[in-house]
């Protein structure tokens, strides 16, 4: 009997126990999650509920206040417009202090090899989904020139090269055809990956069509240096969109690397699909949205705070 009562006594105690330890498991879940939300509303306030953002007109400052209208957690903030520059200055500077800061963000941009920051989670999906560079030809060009079309197909960079790309370029203040030859020079192995088994060409002559875009000129820059280097004699030419997409489909233009799919590029694929082959993706996981420092502690447009 004696020995059941404590047996007994054993159980409740442990049962006490684990009922304080679950306890106090609990308390410290509220207080991490009391934490992160006081951390949140301090990171909203120091901001005073304010995004910066780009020139007014451009097409994510449109984005920015429709998610403003959208998500109950920036109801009451204001976006701040300037420019580009303006608004890069803003980042480099609150990163040196560590203070918070959401910005207008785009990929690729040199803006994410050179800071620490991380896209803010969209879950009403106001900023669309990831978008891609499509690597497009004129119809015909398979069967005219096989060589070119088979290096068009492989042309394919990490979007995080493109980044440092045009990080570099930004810093050295050089031109994007310096920036493409030297990243072919530290980029043997994948160079060769694109050349292997393709057979060299006399001269044959080829247009490269390519957007004025940082990113586009970089990628433009190298496909042609690399079908120099196999033969071909390639002109470059930077235009603008409507252009690029009437060049190939008119077969001005024998080829580019420059759409943004989906979204971007979209109306002008749609308007001319069909007067042109799409063989593949070149660069993958652009994107478009808000960004902060990765040291705060939002991850998600939903993490702030309205203004009072």
């Amino acid at each position: 009997m004696l020995s059941f009562q404590w047996k007994k006594l054993g159980v409740i105690a442990g049962l006490s126990l684990s009922l304080v330890a679950a306890g106090c498991g609990q308390a410290d879940a509220n207080d991490t999650s009391n934490n992160a939300k006081e951390s949140t509303t301090n990171e909203s306030e120091e901001m005073d509920y304010t995004i910066t953002g780009l020139e007014p007109g451009a097409g994510q400052t449109e984005l920015n206040d429709q998610a403003i209208d959208e998500y109950e957690s920036l109801a009451g903030w204001e976006q701040e417009t300037s420019s580009t520059g303006a608004m890069l200055s803003a980042l480099d500077k609150a990163i040196e202090n560590e203070e918070p800061i959401m910005i207008t963000a785009w990929s690729p941009h040199y803006m994410f090899a050179k800071w620490d920051i991380k896209y803010l989670e969209d879950p009403k999906g106001v900023f669309g989904e990831e978008i891609y560079a499509a690597t497009l030809v004129r119809e015909g060009l398979r069967d005219d020139m096989p060589t070119a079309y088979t290096l068009m197909e492989r042309f394919n960079w990490d979007i995080s090269e493109v980044d440092s790309a045009l990080l570099k370029a930004e810093e050295e203040q050089l031109e994007m055809d310096v920036i493409a030859a030297q990243w072919i020079d530290e980029n043997e192995d994948t160079v060769s990956e694109w050349t292997e088994g393709i057979e060299t060409v006399d001269g044959t002559s080829m247009e490269l069509a390519a957007t004025t875009w940082d990113d586009a000129l970089f990628t433009a820059n190298v496909a042609k240096i690399v079908l120099e280097q196999q033969g071909f004699d390639v002109t470059l030419t930077p235009v603008d969109p409507a252009i690029l997409f009437e060049s190939i489909a008119s077969g001005d233009a024998d080829a580019t690397l420059s759409p943004w799919l989906p979204t971007t590029h979209g109306a002008l694929y749609e308007e001319y699909e069909g007067e042109f082959e799409d063989i593949g993706k070149n660069i993958e996981g652009g994107k478009l949205g808000l960004a902060v420092p990765s040291y705060m502690e939002a991850d998600s447009l939903e993490d702030f705070e309205p203004a009072e």
